[in-house]
């Protein structure tokens, strides 16, 4: 595969038959699923007390992921033409991020809120070495079919999104502004969009494949 095509993620080579059945990619999964719906939780909690639009998209991001680790658990073993239509769902929903995260972000710079950086730092923190974490497990199955290809985007994405987390935390602290979240806001909706695009491209590939093989 040439440095171009890794590149721009769209030469996912496919995955070895019997791959996304092994036990060991359940299991990770499942942990992943679990970690996700934690951190969303936590993170739910920390945007309300902070007033920061970077975790509450960042919240919205984790339920998101830990409902994807629950379709792809459900699409294990089954045929590719439902693999790729599970991985169309999971790519539109995270356009659909994307474009919500936008619109939290214009919102809250036409309030004027400045959100509470120390909260927002700790909660960064912590998110990162969840994703970082998950990310991780994932790492072995990143060029597989486009189902698996996007969890494993999901994952990386997130864990440079809790990376800009952190450092809008310092901005706003050293500026006193929430230019620093409402920036850091906008970079996660681009990753959001951008990993959407490579998911869906690739999932409508498999999708005409598989009508063509049936």
């Amino acid at each position: 595969m040439s440095d171009t095509c890794h590149h721009h993620g769209c030469c996912a080579v496919p995955a070895a038959p019997g791959a996304t059945t092994r036990p060991r990619y359940r299991r990770v999964l499942l942990i992943a699923l679990w970690v996700n719906a934690a951190m969303f939780v936590v993170e739910l909690l920390g945007g309300w007390r902070s007033g920061s639009v970077s975790l509450w998209a960042d919240a919205v991001d984790f339920l998101g992921d830990a409902a994807n680790y629950g379709v792809s658990l459900w699409v294990l073993g089954q045929s590719p033409r439902m693999r790729a239509n599970a991985a169309l769902l999971k790519g539109l929903t995270m356009g659909a991020f994307g474009v919500f995260v936008l619109g939290k972000a214009s919102w809250n710079a036409l309030s004027g809120d400045v959100p509470e950086p120390m909260t927002m730092g700790v909660i960064g923190a912590l998110a990162l070495a969840a994703n970082a974490a998950v990310a991780l497990m994932l790492y072995a199955w990143r060029e597989g079919d486009a189902n698996m290809r996007s969890v494993w985007l999901c994952s990386r994405n997130d864990a440079i999104g809790n990376v800009a987390v952190m450092l809008a935390a310092l901005g706003v602290l050293g500026t006193g502004s929430a230019l620093p979240d409402l920036l850091v806001a906008g970079v996660m909706a681009v990753l959001a969009l951008s990993g959407a695009h490579t998911v869906i491209t690739q999932a409508l590939a498999e999708r005409r494949a598989a009508h063509l093989a049936a």
